[in-house]
């Protein structure tokens, strides 16, 4: 078996940049915003690790809210897709009220849970 060197990975991350370049502006923003979420929910989780867990139903609420929202960004970016020939026949704006209406749902469970 070969041994994978670091220039193969080098090669790896430079096409991947390479085709990424390609992506539509829409598609990175969606991609951002999904960033932004993970990268909230790691802060709440560093956050708990160093504090504590006190009230401990806030911080499931807060985690699962970024996890969820993330979640439901990415479904949006799979229907947004003009190469996803799954969802050719939905419109994104129907896509973006999907994402709206889930969104709303999701975070009256996340307050409802919180008492």
């Amino acid at each position: 078996m070969a041994r994978s060197t670091s220039k193969d990975a080098q090669d790896l991350f430079n096409s991947l940049r390479s085709a990424y370049v390609a992506t539509p502006t829409n598609l990175k923003i969606i991609d951002l915003y999904v960033c932004f979420a993970i990268f909230t929910a790691l802060i709440q989780v560093a956050y708990m690790a160093l504090v504590g867990s006190f009230p401990f139903n806030s911080f499931l609420s807060g985690v699962l809210s970024c996890i969820g929202t993330a979640v439901l960004a990415v479904c949006l970016r799979i229907q947004v897709n003009k190469e996803n020939k799954e969802f050719k026949d939905l419109a994104p704006e129907r896509a973006f009220a999907d994402f709206v209406l889930c969104n709303l749902v999701l975070h009256l469970v996340i307050i409802n849970f919180l008492g």
